[in-house]
Order: structure tokens, then C-alpha cells, then sequence
């Protein structure tokens, strides 16, 4: 089926037997199995999220991809949502993902 296909999640919908739905490998989100090609365009298609980096000047509480405390003098991305990580942690992130851990509907 190919590296996408392999690591497709497929599961009957409820209430429309024969029919199939997947979690995409991208953006995690449950699709029909009949918008899949335009759901993989329009996935693979939407840039990643731009951030700022900075260093933080005081402790903010814990970075939810490594779980980790964000303690003063790390280095941080802050989104456009204004959601902090650690610049290694979003940075991981985003070679799979496209959106805010936080916000993956944004």
C-alpha cells in the first residue's frame, strides 16, 4: 500500500457498514475512506505553523510534548496561539505533525 498507506488506521464507521474510515498519519484526524485522496491533498498541502523563538527569562510551567519543566534560560518557540515548547520539542513536532499539540484543529 505504500509508507502512508502502511501506517493507515482503518476502522468501520458507525452506522454506514461497508464503509471505512482511517486516521491520517498527518494530522491524526478520523476520515471517510471516499474523501481520503482529498483529505491527504489538502493535509499535505497546508503549510506548518511558522513560531518565534526566544529564550525564556522566567520559569513557565511544563512543555506538554516532553512533559518536562520550561525553566528559565531555555530556549522556546511560541506559536501564533501563543502556546510555548521547547525549540527541540516543536521542532520534532512538526517533522509529523502540522499544527499546534494544543490546537490541532487551528
Amino acid at each position: 500500500m505504500g509508507e502512508i498507506g502502511d501506517r493507515l488506521s482503518l476502522k468501520s464507521c458507525s452506522g454506514a457498514p461497508g464503509w471505512l474510515s482511517f486516521k491520517c498519519p498527518i494530522c491524526s484526524k478520523s476520515v471517510a475512506s471516499d474523501e481520503m485522496e482529498m483529505h491527504f491533498i489538502m493535509c499535505l498541502s497546508k503549510p506548518r505553523l511558522s513560531y518565534n523563538d526566544d529564550v525564556l527569562t522566567k520559569d513557565a510551567g511544563e512543555c506538554v510534548i516532553c512533559l518536562e519543566e520550561l525553566l528559565q534560560g531555555d530556549t522556546i518557540a511560541r506559536l501564533p496561539c501563543l502556546c510555548i515548547y521547547h525549540k527541540s520539542c516543536i521542532d520534532s513536532w512538526f517533522e509529523v505533525n502540522r499544527s499546534c499539540p494544543e490546537h490541532p484543529a487551528d
